[in-house]
């Protein structure tokens, strides 16, 4: 690629991919070209007489301009970063449209979150498209439920729609959103819902207690009660959706008809995903555009999917949890968004057509990277066994990471897992106004637990980069006909700190599929799969590779009873004891995408 002075602004950062060497330049968005004319409280009709409500952006004096497309149910009128977008692409030459969603603030219809979305994301995109101030040409912008509305109408296929921009979003909000392999996300499901999106206008609270209210009723102390399927009545809240959400904990029909997942190859237009690493929705960030790259309808669907993914949270940032991954880490998004829709919308090419679709950020060595698919091609997966001698119990016990197999026998690795004493979230995949800190947060405070299995590689002699999909194979077994395994891969620092890259849970009846439970046989050792998202991170010379083993991660996600009763019903729980096998038989191992 070639620096220009007069388009190619901001930083830049090495890029090795394969042995070919580039620069990877986020350039700085144009100035603004016009004044911006804005008119409010535009009817947009549906297609069953509802009217949902939009403010219009666009140039100021007559023209006809392409179409950007947002949905929010946070407010037109009270969500200043959304606003900030529609300024900032309507004087770039857009018209913007910043609609409510149904039931939402100023927009009639009654608010079902996801369920009317296909279709007003459908009649909204063509009703922008045959305004006279709109040239047919229409894209969508906005990130998580602005960004899960725009996967929602690309089902739809509105014939004038061109491309789409979701940033921080799921694409299947049963496997991205409510649950992570099967097991509930408690305190962001809660809390984004009943909590703040129950009625028509969102409820202004703080992150830790109910409107300033009495301390039975904080945020905290409500997480704890069980069973789940009253416990918003606590809060005097009576969100229908979310009593539904409880009531179909399994992969059902109730989820299956809108997930984009499952239409990856419907979709027909190029899709540019962004996310964050540490994100609750990192997973839809790669999955988007994963499907889009490999089943999309059309080539041009395929080969114009773009991804860029960094060391983030719920948006671009650059220090996140105990990490300040230096200035150059955070990214403009609408600058990035402006290039996307320039090249789908006006046919300007500053270089983005003859990029590498991938843009990714490889932490530790703190650098930005430009690649030609994700998971990377030249990618070594690599395993890392489990060892111990039975004790691997606390960041002081003997459990051990080795790139061999285990020879023999060994004794079990045992811990019991307490509904009633979880371990609690630390770090990780969360965001929201939860009440636990997100991202590479230092797990020492909690290694200390005795239901915390650790097990520690050597000391590093040299750089190891892990870029890609991430899981491990446990093979367990429990005393109880239901139950959970959460795994953390942590990078350990020289001076001792323990900062986890990537994270996962399963629930066990869910072993085999989301949509089958099946209960467990106490005392049988099964194998679990530990889907771990992915991650990005160079672990490096003097630093070891750790993985925690644990039954609990709470409040981001609800504690198993391990009773087997129906999700969300009892308030019964039980102790199980778990084991934890790393025999020639049963090798439990972290399976890494090492990077040569």
């Amino acid at each position: 690629m070639t620096y220009n002075p007069n388009i190619m602004h901001g930083f830049v950062f090495l890029l090795l991919a394969g042995s070919a060497a580039a620069q990877v330049k986020f350039p700085a968005p144009y100035p603004p070209t016009n004044d911006v004319h804005l008119e409010n409280l535009v009817a947009i009709p549906m297609r069953d007489g509802v009217n949902l409500y939009a403010d219009v952006y666009r140039p100021l004096g007559q023209g006809r301009y392409p179409v950007i497309v947002s949905r929010t149910p946070y407010s037109t009128e009270r969500y200043p970063s959304a606003y900030t977008a529609a300024v900032f692409f309507s004087q770039r030459g857009y018209a913007f449209v910043y609609q409510d969603v149904r039931g939402r603030h100023e927009s009639d219809g009654k608010w079902e979150p996801f369920r009317n979305d296909i279709e007003d994301g459908y009649d909204t995109v063509e009703w922008a498209a045959k305004q006279p101030w709109s040239n047919g040409k229409v894209c969508m912008e906005g990130g998580s439920y602005l960004g899960h509305v725009q996967w929602r109408a690309a089902m739809a296929k509105p014939p004038h729609l061109v491309c789409i921009v979701p940033q921080v979003a799921s694409t299947s909000l049963y496997h991205n959103w409510i649950t992570l392999n099967g097991a509930w996300r408690l305190s962001f499901n809660f809390g984004w819902g009943p909590v703040r999106q129950e009625s028509r206008i969102m409820q202004n609270t703080g992150p830790h207690t109910m409107a300033g209210g009495p301390p039975n009723l904080s945020y905290d102390h409500l997480l704890w009660h069980l069973p789940l399927n009253n416990m918003q009545e606590l809060a005097g809240r009576h969100a229908k959706f979310y009593d539904d959400w409880i009531r179909h904990p399994d992969y059902d029909d109730y989820w299956k008809k809108i997930n984009a997942e499952e239409v990856f190859d419907q979709i027909n237009v190029p899709v540019y995903t962004m996310g964050g690493w540490f994100d609750i929705f990192s997973q839809g960030t790669l999955h988007g555009y994963v499907g889009m790259a490999t089943r999309g309808k059309t080539e041009q669907a395929r080969k114009g999917s773009r991804m860029l993914i960094g060391p983030w949270g719920h948006g671009s940032s650059q220090k996140y949890g105990d990490l300040d991954f230096g200035v150059g880490a955070h990214v403009d998004e609408s600058a990035a968004a402006l290039r996307f829709f320039d090249y789908w919308l006006k046919g300007k090419d500053d270089g983005i057509g003859s990029e590498p679709p991938v843009t990714l950020y490889v932490m530790g060595k703190n650098i930005w990277r430009r690649e030609n698919e994700y998971p990377l091609a030249r990618t070594q997966y690599r395993k890392l066994y489990f060892h111990s001698g039975g004790a691997a119990n606390t960041g002081n016990g003997d459990g051990r990471l080795s790139w061999n197999a285990p020879a023999g026998e060994s004794k079990p690795d045992t811990y019991r897992y307490d509904p009633m004493n979880p371990v609690p979230s630390t770090g990780g995949n969360n965001c929201c106004g939860t009440p636990t800190a997100a991202g590479p947060i230092d797990q020492r405070r909690i290694e200390g637990r005795g239901d915390i299995l650790v097990y520690t590689s050597e000391y590093l002699d040299r750089d190891i980069e892990v870029t890609g999909p991430v899981k491990v194979v446990l093979y367990a077994s429990s005393d109880c006909v239901d139950t959970d395994f959460v795994a953390k891969l942590i990078d350990v620092y020289p001076d001792g700190r323990s900062l986890p890259m990537a994270e996962g849970i399963v629930r066990a009846r869910y072993r085999e599929s989301p949509a089958a439970p099946k209960l467990l046989e106490p005392g049988k050792t099964y194998e679990f799969q530990i889907d771990m998202v992915g991650t990005s991170n160079a672990f490096l010379k003097g630093h070891r590779i750790r993985v925690d083993i644990t039954s609990s991660h709470f409040p981001q996600f609800d504690r198993n009873p391990n009773t087997g009763e129906p999700f969300g019903t009892t308030s019964n729980t039980k102790v199980a004891t778990q084991k934890i096998h790393h025999t020639a038989a049963h090798p439990s191992h972290i399976v890494l995408p090492v990077i040569p």
